[in-house]
């Protein structure tokens, strides 16, 4: 009798549970249903604003003057003598904040993959990557002219489903070759060339990808041409900018020195950061081997070899500052880590010589080999006007001065020997202090209650601690590195 009333009371029981879970899934979907409708209606309700903003919230700006890099008189290299050696000197410098990078824009919300079932596929190549974007066959992106309404009814078209595919590939693109904000701006913007010959649709493709991407930027027309304009946390150098409302928008590309500009603002809009905190995974082939050779260590002939593809994107980059102060140009540039293709090629040969040594030992090795294997000249001369190297730029071009010597010296030291490193700036030369984890007799900065050795790539043959004579010590400058990871 028990048994037969047992499989009973399990079938009573099974048939609510089944009914019950039903029920949970029905929930469950709707709730997926109602949130993605609430987060489509919400980036919709954003984008809707925008159109009608663009219909008639423009008005006619005039360009301000570039920000002209600083004009110091740079000094010149000078060999190391011995008898000309005093007492240590010991400098309290100014020390500057280090410019922290944030993490990048996002979409004000999560861009969800859609069922398309016909989808072009944009093609091209970004430094060397084979880069592909889809792109949904039902968008016919037309511009007539570059009228407001021409504009906003451009943009509406982009505003559909389908098109989250097409952010989806460019932000899984920023994702997998870790593109910097710049890299980012410039591979949207090779997104919208291959969309399209017109250079109006191509802007507005790519304007509208950046803009959704969760960037900060402002439409703009100079006379029958569209343009883009990207708000910057950085003021950037020998560049004409646009100042709306208190923030510095820069154009993409050359404008006349007075367009109109449509002021409408999108939620959560970030400004680009010219911070370089990741390896830009770009493609391509190796530059020519170069021999780099060290007059204290004779035998110590490194050779170097960097990726062509990163030297023609640095070609890009804008030099800039933050809050005004050109020490954090420099940090930047010396906050770039090197690629893994330079490392692999450069590093080896140098541990080489540094296997066995100490670590005072192997700076002054290193120190050296920057001093004596590097040709200087001045920027004004090679270049006609300053700039500045990232690292693997140094290695690349035949010529150098103190800043570029000091930022490669820096990268080294932090990579190589994990000690941590500090650019000093004196009026007219840049130079770099280290701070030892033994004690270092010498020329020293005292930066954060901490040692720290002076080092210079420039005093040709000086050794870890020998400061160059004559410079204005009391005006010293110091911004402490980031640590390599």
């Amino acid at each position: 009798m028990i048994f037969r009333i047992i499989p009973v009371f399990i079938i009573y029981l099974v048939v609510p549970i089944r009914s019950w879970s039903q029920n949970l899934a029905d929930i469950y979907s709707n709730f997926k249903k109602e949130v993605h409708q609430e987060y489509n209606s919400f980036r919709d309700n954003c984008n809707q604003k925008y159109i009608q903003f663009l219909k008639d919230a423009w008005a006619q700006y005039s360009g301000e003057k570039p920000i002209p890099v600083p004009n110091v008189t740079p000094i010149p290299p000078k060999p190391y003598e011995k008898d000309n050696e005093t007492n240590p000197v010991v400098v309290n410098p100014e020390e500057i904040p280090v410019p922290i990078p944030e993490p990048q824009p996002k979409p004000i919300e999560p861009i969800y993959e859609q069922p398309v079932v016909y989808e072009n596929v944009l093609s091209f190549d970004f430094y060397g990557i084979s880069a592909k974007v889809r792109f949904p066959e039902e968008i016919k992106l037309r511009l007539r002219n570059v009228q407001p309404q021409s504009i906003a009814d451009g943009w509406e078209t982009l505003c559909t489903d389908e098109i989250n595919n097409t952010i989806r590939d460019c932000l899984e693109a920023r994702i997998r070759y870790n593109l910097s904000d710049w890299a980012y701006l410039l591979f949207l913007a090779e997104v919208g060339k291959a969309f399209s010959n017109n250079p109006n649709e191509s802007t507005l493709l790519t304007s509208f990808l950046y803009c959704q991407s969760g960037y900060q930027m402002r439409l703009a027309v100079d006379g029958d041409r569209l343009m883009m304009l990207y708000g910057s946390k950085h003021q950037i150098y020998n560049k004409g900018y646009f100042d709306v409302d208190g923030v510095f928008f820069y154009p993409f590309g050359e404008p006349s020195n007075s367009i109109s500009i449509c002021n409408a603002v999108f939620d959560s809009e970030t400004p680009l950061s010219l911070n370089i905190d990741k390896e830009q995974l770009l493609g391509g082939n190796m530059s020519d081997e170069r021999t780099l050779t060290s007059n204290m260590n004779n035998e110590m002939n490194i050779v170097s070899s960097v990726p062509q593809k990163l030297i023609d994107f640095y070609n890009t980059y804008p030099t800039s500052n933050l809050d005004g102060n050109p020490m954090t140009r420099w940090a930047m540039y010396a906050n770039t880590p090197l690629a893994k293709k330079t490392k692999d090629k450069l590093y080896p040969s140098l541990n080489k010589y540094l296997t066995g040594k100490n670590k005072l030992q192997a700076a002054e090795m290193l120190l050296n080999w920057v001093q004596t294997g590097f040709v200087y000249e001045y920027d004004d001369k090679v270049w006609g006007h300053d700039r500045a190297f990232f690292a693997e730029e140094t290695l690349y071009y035949p010529y150098c001065d103190c800043e570029d010597r000091s930022i490669l010296f820096s990268r080294l030291i932090r990579d190589l020997l994990g000690l941590d490193v500090a650019l000093i700036y004196y009026p007219g030369h840049l130079a770099t202090a280290v701070y030892f984890d033994e004690d270092v007799n010498g020329d020293a900065m005292i930066i954060g209650g901490r040692k720290f050795i002076v080092c210079d790539p420039t005093y040709i043959g000086a050794p870890v601690g020998a400061q160059m004579p004559n410079l204005e010590y009391d005006k010293a400058q110091a911004i402490i590195l980031k640590k390599s990871l």
